[in-house]
């Protein structure tokens, strides 16, 4: 039986991100609790991506089961057109407390990439609501990635992903990203170059532009890049001084990975546009919401349809992923899961001290949940080969490890136990001694 499972998934799916060609049987995951994916086989994984960054209080958490449970017995699913239903407001409401005042209305969607082409969207039609036709162009960053759908693949092809879909894609300005790790000593220098590009854009271009896009303090899906907190701020200021639109893509960074419940609080910049998704159901549901601001709101505020934002989806606000998607929020507290997040930062650092001098390791660094570092001579392609082969280590070692080009990176569940980083840092450490 187990087999015919694993021969049925190679005969009946294509997978995401893979090759099929070149990969072996996926793994079959038949249960998960905690930081664990328990396989087929019973061989217990630690899941030290979250499952792609999803996962936040453990998988199988019993506070959250019981929120999906309640809720599928009173109502399972109702469209959002003309109808809503009390755990959308209940999670709009709560999302609101923990944001900027400025922002002050929920739009939901399904996932990261659709919250990223709302966004979009919104500030797209705002101006033209406005009567300001010729802002049509988005400033973007180089390394950036917002999603797959073509609206933020445009905004994202400075990631290289997308290559294949270049003539499709509408033009986006981009701007250098001043990637920075641990003892950097080119920082003031990268950051300079950064602000000096990024105003001389704004200088020829800016009553062209809609919006300005980032991911705030880490590029995720660009092998976890950062950039400094002052750094953001003033792209900001210059942002705002200038009247342009800005989006905090939080969909990664959101729900505490960095340290903070979501960065555009702990830089104390008040964005006009704000996607936020992965950790907003707790890795449960596809879910996801853009947060506006009321000055967005207004401006399609009509007693006319043209200025209606005509955009959904089938299973916007959907109640059971709403639910559990409170219930997560609450747990933050209950728990006092930042604390745990302020102690998995505090093991992150000293297994740090422990790789930085190794010989095929640079560019360490540690934000919040997140630890990261490169493989020297290492390409930046996807599929990077001595990435690829740091993989297949880890895999055989029980980790969920998933290296993005040369860039290995640790964001675990936030109920990892000790013995569990342990077993984590033990084998990064023999992975790096085979290849």
């Amino acid at each position: 039986m187990n087999q015919s499972l694993a021969n049925k998934d190679k005969e009946f799916i294509w997978h995401p991100y893979t090759q099929h060609a070149l990969e072996v049987d996926s793994v079959i995951i038949t249960e998960a609790k905690g930081a664990l994916l328990i396989d087929q086989h019973g061989n217990e994984i630690i899941d030290l991506i979250s499952s792609w960054w999803t996962t936040t209080h453990g998988h199988s958490h019993p506070a959250l089961n019981a929120a999906l449970q309640n809720q599928v017995n009173k109502l399972d699913h109702v469209m959002f057109a003309g109808f809503s239903h009390p755990s959308a407001i209940d999670l709009a409401e709560k999302l609101l407390n923990l944001l900027p005042p400025n922002l002050t209305k929920v739009f939901f969607s399904d996932n990261g990439s659709t919250a990223v082409e709302v966004s979009l969207k919104l500030a797209y039609q705002f101006w033209k609501n406005a009567g300001e036709i010729r802002r049509n162009k988005f400033i973007a960053f180089d390394g950036a990635y917002h999603g797959d759908t073509f609206g933020a693949m445009a905004v994202g092809k400075g990631c290289g992903f997308f290559k294949i879909y270049d003539e499709l894609l509408f033009s986006v300005i981009t701007t250098p990203f001043p990637e920075t790790w641990e003892d950097d000593e080119l920082i003031e220098e990268k950051e300079n170059y950064a602000l000096t590009c990024f105003k001389k854009i704004i200088k020829e271009h800016s009553d062209e532009v809609a919006a300005v896009i980032i991911e705030p303090l880490i590029q995720g899906a660009a092998g976890m890049r950062f950039c400094r907190p002052g750094f953001l701020k003033k792209i900001f200021s210059i942002a705002k001084e200038n009247k342009l639109l800005v989006i905090f893509d939080e969909v990664a960074v959101g729900f505490g990975r960095t340290g903070d419940m979501f960065v555009c609080n702990s830089v104390g910049c008040r964005p006009d546009l704000l996607c936020i998704s992965k950790g907003l159901t707790a890795g449960y549901l596809p879910l996801s919401a853009t947060i506006c601001s009321e000055k967005i709101y207004d401006c399609f505020f009509s007693k006319t349809v043209d200025k209606t934002f005509l955009h959904g989806h089938t299973f916007t606000a959907n109640p059971l992923a709403c639910a559990v998607a409170t219930e997560s929020l609450d747990l933050f507290e209950r728990e006092k899961t930042f604390d745990k997040i302020k102690n998995i930062e505090k093991r992150h650092r000293a297994f740090i001290k422990k790789i930085k001098g190794l010989d095929n390791v640079k560019k360490t660094r540690v934000l919040g949940s997140v630890l990261a570092f490169n493989l020297k001579d290492g390409l930046e392609e996807y599929k990077e080969l001595k990435g690829e082969k740091l993989r297949k280590i880890f895999s055989k070692l029980n980790l969920n490890i998933r290296p993005i080009g040369s860039s290995v990176y640790v964001l675990p569940p936030y109920c990892i136990s000790s013995d569990q980083l342990n077993k984590a840092y033990d084998g990064i450490i023999q992975g790096l001694e085979k290849i």
